[in-house]
């Protein structure tokens, strides 16, 4: 299911106002026992987003619908082996991991969806997106503008996991993007990693893929988090 096209609908962001943006401090206060136990400190939250007021990029034209939904990101695909995605903002970001819930609203076993990273600026074909499917499918690849995509993982081709549940009602996606490395989470498990240092910075998507036989393609993002990767 590579993208034997390039037809590709870029969507922008509307508004930033409404991203909650946090910085979580590790570590404890100054009253604490320096003898005591410790704790592991948290990740940096980066950017965070529960998608319940408008912030990213939404458009519907004849291939392809993004709008809000239910609280939600929705994206309607209309056309067959069609990619489409919504950036939050147009900041370039390093060494993230990223989660973002989507939910499978009846759309085909064969339709992929996931996370973009280091969108490079003034490049929209060249990126890293992280793929997965409700067949159980998988890959890692990089996009370069006026290129075939290549699959970093499983010698350039999709690739199945047992770690997948199969046409599940949601999926709760995971991606690392640092270091040269990148790394796909479902539902807390790894599935694949790839190196890569193509691309060390650049923007962030969410992004849906119509199948080439598709006859419903309809995925909403949920949840979205992101924080700072702890490098070793």
């Amino acid at each position: 299911m590579k993208r034997n096209n390039r037809i590709i609908f870029a969507i922008f962001a509307l508004a930033l106002g409404a991203l909650a943006c946090n910085a979580v401090s590790g570590g404890g206060g100054g009253g604490e026992d320096p003898t005591g136990p410790t704790s592991t400190p948290s990740p940096k939250v980066i950017l965070s987003d529960d998608f319940s007021s408008t912030a990213w990029g939404t458009g519907t034209d004849a291939d392809s619908a993004v709008e809000y939904a239910n609280n939600a990101l929705q994206m309607i695909v209309y056309t067959k082996n069609y990619f489409v995605w919504s950036t939050p903002n147009d900041e370039e970001y390093q060494n993230i991991h990223m989660e973002v819930t989507a939910i499978n609203n009846g759309t085909d076993s064969t339709t992929a969806f996931g996370i973009m990273c280091n969108q490079q600026a003034g490049a929209d074909s060249s990126f890293y997106y992280l793929a997965m499917t409700p067949a159980g499918e998988y890959a890692v690849a990089k996009a370069t503008t006026d290129q075939s995509d290549v699959f970093l993982t499983n010698n350039d081709q999709w690739a199945n996991s047992e770690l997948i549940a199969r046409d599940a009602a949601s999926y709760r996606v995971g991606a690392d993007c640092g270091n040269g490395t990148l790394t796909l989470y479902v539902d807390g498990q790894q599935i694949a990693t790839a190196s890569d240092a193509s691309y060390t910075t650049g923007g962030i998507a969410v992004f849906t893929w119509s199948g080439e036989e598709a006859t419903s393609t309809n995925v909403s993002f949920d949840d979205f988090l992101m924080t700072e990767l702890e490098l070793p």
